[in-house]
Formats: C-alpha cells, sequence, structure tokens
C-alpha cells in the first residue's frame, strides 16, 4: 500500500494506522470544526472531516499520496456531545453517558487528487450505571479532556464502565480502521 497523508494528530488514529501496518505521514493544519446547525447528525462529522482534507490537499502541489481525514462524534439522545471544556463539564459529560446507551459516530474523508471518498460508521455504546467516585477517579488520572464524549473506551473507564458495544471497536477509539483500509485499498 502507498504512503497516505494521515490529516489528523490523534495519538489514537496514529496508533490505530500503524496496528494496521498503513505507511502515512501527520500533516495538519488548524481548520474551522464548525458545522451549519441545521446539518444532519450523521453528516457533522464527516464536513469536518471533509474540511480538515480539503485544508491539506490546498497547501499541497505535486503530492500524489491519498489525503486521510476524520472525525469523531458522541451523539446522545440526539445531542452531539463534544470535547469537555474542563474538569467540570467532562464529569457531568461522564455523568449523563453513564447507565446510557450513546452512539459514535466517525466521519472519514479520503481525497485522492480529484476523487473523494467520503463515509460515517456508527458505533453504540452502552455504560453501566457509574458512581460519582468512579467518574471523578476517571477524570482526574486519565484527563480526557481531548476526547468526544470526555472518554477513551481503551482506558480504565472502558474497561470497567462500558456494558456493550454495537459495531466498530475501533471507530469509538476514533477510526474505522477496518473499513478505512478496504477504501484504501480500492484507490
Amino acid at each position: 500500500m502507498q504512503q497516505i497523508i494521515l490529516a489528523s494528530q490523534s495519538p489514537r488514529r496514529k496508533q490505530l494506522l500503524e496496528w494496521a501496518e498503513v505507511p502515512f505521514e501527520i500533516i495538519v493544519k488548524e481548520t474551522d470544526e464548525s458545522f451549519p446547525a441545521d446539518m444532519p447528525i450523521k453528516d457533522v462529522p464527516v464536513h469536518i472531516a471533509r474540511n480538515k482534507a480539503l485544508t491539506i490537499q490546498a497547501t499541497l502541489t505535486n503530492d500524489a499520496r491519498p489525503i486521510v481525514a476524520a472525525d469523531t462524534v458522541v451523539v446522545l439522545n440526539n445531542k452531539v456531545i463534544g470535547k469537555p471544556k474542563d474538569r467540570e463539564d467532562a464529569i457531568a459529560i461522564l455523568s449523563s453517558l453513564a447507565g446510557n446507551s450513546h452512539q459514535v459516530i466517525t466521519g472519514v474523508v479520503i481525497l485522492h487528487g480529484t476523487k473523494e471518498i467520503a463515509f460515517a460508521d456508527v458505533t453504540s455504546v452502552a455504560f453501566h450505571t457509574l458512581t460519582q467516585e468512579e467518574i471523578v477517579h476517571y477524570v482526574d488520572t486519565y484527563k480526557p479532556y481531548d476526547k468526544a464524549g470526555a472518554y477513551a473506551i481503551q482506558e480504565w473507564i472502558g474497561v470497567v464502565g462500558i456494558k456493550g458495544v454495537e459495531g466498530d471497536f475501533y471507530n469509538v477509539m476514533g477510526l474505522p480502521v477496518s473499513r478505512v483500509v478496504q477504501a484504501l485499498k480500492g484507490i
């Protein structure tokens, strides 16, 4: 497989591509992550991923490598939950997720020349009921401030707090890597 450009500084996406043995170079640029208020929720992460990919594509000349960009959102009761603003917000987010099911949607956009492949992968995640002490322990120990939904499934809270996952586990980590690899094979 040819080397790709990963338009993400997420350590989890980097790790997943390394596990899949996909050669890549990380190139990131500051990108607007806003979206229209009336946009369907499932389209939001694809919209943001597309903006990331197009920003990188605009800065490169004579580079034929595919660009892969992704964005992940957590959705509870039809409301997008982003990254927590601070400790209190992280605790509030996890308190709302505890004992409930939510969806994790990762939008992926692959640009290769004039060709675009875009898709969203949805995984349902159910949390056990969590005590306030467990939530505070997780937030204070793992500091999940750079994570949509204020948690990482591969950390302590995922091990002890996740009741079930329906869909791609790796999508919850931030990239439906097997689907990305299949799409790259088709380029």
